[in-house]
């Protein structure tokens, strides 16, 4: 009997060993990652170091990247009261900074990352006072200019590079499903996008903003006009309203806000009227530009939307 209970308590024993040590190797691991609160990455100014997973982020005109990883800013890029509309739904309820990012603004949010689009986004020379405010990261031009290659690398920024995969596999999948349905539709039909701002005429060459997405990803047939401008010039200048005509296109996207004086004088222009895409009825209105006028994955989506609706009713 006595060796049988003393069996019992060793058994007891052995069991609430290995629990304790289960337990302690739980909070080793834990302490382990814990540690990790900081992380190494090289940006458009060398080595830069940043919290591992930053909760305060001040990133103007790059939110479109932080909302696709699920990250809210703690400010938004701002001119005046004019903000990104697309993403308002998103970013509601966020304070507005300046696009400059004046260091008095930039210390009232408190951040615990800066983030800048390109090093000539930083004005009067003011990397090493972001510094002091808090770590600062830049991105180098030819990353932020890619909208693919700018989120792969916000996922590097914000430890959520798993976030960034599934989110660029969505879009591809939603942009080659889209794409087989407007081929279905329109088939070679020839689409044209005009950005309408004040009374100027700004046509969009095949890699330019949102027109990337319907050549490139949709691949919606450009007309031979818009082919021919070739990829997309730094300086971007206006299209006469007399040129309308060679474009011939057989649907034009017509991107502006409601009240600029261009539409004005489209309504009242003969040469507009006589263009084939406004007789037959395929002239599209849209009326937020924001979307169509940057690169992003949330702008990219919203375009993919509006096309969609336009071209396959």
């Amino acid at each position: 009997m006595l060796k049988k209970r003393l069996t019992i308590v060793f058994t007891l024993l052995t069991i609430l060993l290995l629990v304790s040590a289960c337990s302690k190797s739980t909070e080793d691991t834990k302490k382990t990652e814990d540690k990790t609160t900081e992380v190494k990455l090289t940006d458009a100014k060398g080595e830069v170091v940043i919290p591992a997973n930053p909760k305060k982020i001040i990133a103007p005109y790059l939110e479109d990247s932080l909302v696709a990883l699920g990250a809210k800013p703690a400010a938004q890029w701002s001119i005046g009261n004019t903000v990104l509309d697309y993403l308002q739904p998103e970013l509601k309820g966020v304070p507005k900074i300046s696009w400059d990012l004046p260091l008095e603004q930039v210390i009232s949010n408190n951040p615990d990352l800066i983030i800048f689009s390109s090093p000539s986004a930083i004005q009067k020379g003011q990397y090493e006072e972001y510094k002091k405010i808090a770590p600062t990261y830049v991105f180098k031009d030819e990353i932020s200019s890619d909208w693919r290659k700018q989120l792969t690398q916000m996922g590097e920024i914000l430890s959520k590079q798993d976030k960034a995969k599934e989110a660029l596999a969505n879009y591809d999948k939603k942009a080659a499903d889209v794409k087989a349905k407007i081929q279905k539709s329109i088939g070679d039909e020839t689409v044209a996008l005009l950005w309408v701002m004040g009374d100027k005429f700004y046509l969009m060459e095949h890699n330019r903003f949102s027109a990337n997405v319907l050549y490139n990803d949709l691949g919606i047939k450009q007309p031979d006009f818009v082919k021919n401008l070739g990829d997309a010039p730094v300086q971007w200048d206006p299209i006469a309203l007399e040129k309308l005509p060679e474009i011939k296109a057989d649907h034009i996207f017509l991107i502006s806000k409601k009240g600029e004086a261009g539409l004005d004088l489209l309504s009242k222009s003969s040469i507009w009227k006589g263009l084939d895409a406004v007789k037959n009825g395929q002239v599209y209105e849209m009326n937020d530009p924001t979307f169509w006028t940057i690169n992003g994955l949330m702008a990219s989506e919203k375009t993919i939307d509006a096309v969609e609706n336009a071209l396959t009713k």
